[in-house]
């Protein structure tokens, strides 16, 4: 398969482009280096592999890197609220408008499938705080970030269900792990880093829920619906996670200090939080047969290692982070 993979070289991109990489797609990345591109630069010896540094909201940017494609994945996003709430116009240029002109264009060009990666901070805030969100509930939205990716899904579910290019949304779970761009602005990376480099923790309402999924998973995730026959993903949404990786930040914090026991946690009491969502990934379970490799408590051993051994030379150097 020939598969173009916007923001390839970014926290998930860059792990995505592995995965199909070794299992003999060919990959073309379109990405504008923003965070730079040591993320990917050794891929660049792959014969399977092309770079082409443009932006994802220019047409002929997207008519160049579409041709002789197959399929798209788009990540390319500015991410994260803190980031979107910094710069509003651009974040709905890149996450919105960029959608709509990217997918036209590859249904324009017969490419058979579009991977849009959404968010399951779409869900907002649960009506109930004993059940689990679905892909059937009700998305409330509460930053601009979401309210990009809730558009972008209601853009491409309303498209016709004849066109050639079918569409697939992916709300992935709030993300962590080791990846060739890591960040630290990503709670368990963030909350492990702070421990594992001697710091006191200080956590802001520790009693709000989130699905938490590690960076390769999330990636396989969309390998597997690359690969999936298309009346399985063609117009659907899937929550990507599971189930049992549904966490309270003292459950992360919990975590943490089993592995790490002399750590230093103390909460500042916070009643009042816009997100807050346990989710059910029953249906990529059931629908895709997609379980995760690998666990929080896993990711967090992960990152405590490079922490501990030296990998990187300053882990709050701001490269690190999106904004």
């Amino acid at each position: 398969m020939k598969v173009l993979v916007t923001g390839g070289a970014g926290y998930i991109g860059s792990v995505l482009v592995r995965q199909l990489l070794n299992l003999d797609h060919q990959v073309r990345v379109l990405d504008l280096l923003n965070f730079g591109g040591e993320s990917i630069v050794e891929l660049m010896n792959d014969p399977n592999f092309e770079f082409i540094k443009g932006d994802v909201r220019n047409p002929d940017d997207q008519e160049k890197t579409l041709e002789g494609m197959d399929a798209v994945v788009n990540l390319a996003a500015i991410v994260g609220d803190p980031a979107c709430a910094k710069q509003p116009d651009l974040a709905r240029e890149t996450n919105l408008e960029a959608t709509k002109t990217l997918y036209t264009m590859a249904n324009k060009k017969g490419l058979k499938k579009f991977v849009f990666a959404s968010t399951c901070s779409n869900y907002g805030k649960m009506s109930d705080p004993n059940s689990y969100v679905n892909e059937e509930s009700e998305l409330s939205p509460v930053s601009l970030y979401a309210e990009t990716k809730v558009a972008g899904e209601i853009f491409l579910l309303s498209q016709d269900r004849n066109n050639v290019c079918k569409p697939t949304c992916l709300r992935f779970s709030t993300v962590y792990g080791l990846s060739p761009r890591i960040r630290f602005d990503l709670t368990v990376n963030e909350f492990t880093r702070d421990v594992a480099m001697g710091k006191e923790l200080v956590i802001f309402g520790e009693q709000f829920w989130r699905p938490y999924c590690h960076v390769f998973d999330l990636a396989r995730s969309v390998v597997q619906v690359l690969e999936s026959d298309e009346e399985k993903t063609a117009f659907e949404v899937f929550n990507v996670g599971d189930t049992n990786e549904n966490y309270q930040k003292q459950m992360l914090a919990d975590e943490i200090k089993k592995q790490i026991p002399e750590a230093k946690i103390s909460y500042v009491k916070k009643d009042e939080d816009p997100r807050d969502y346990r989710v059910s990934f029953k249906k990529i379970n059931e629908q895709l047969e997609f379980n995760i490799s690998k666990t929080v408590p896993e990711g967090i051993a992960q990152v405590i290692q490079v922490i501990q051994d030296g990998f990187l030379e300053d882990p709050y150097n701001k490269r690190y982070k999106n904004i």
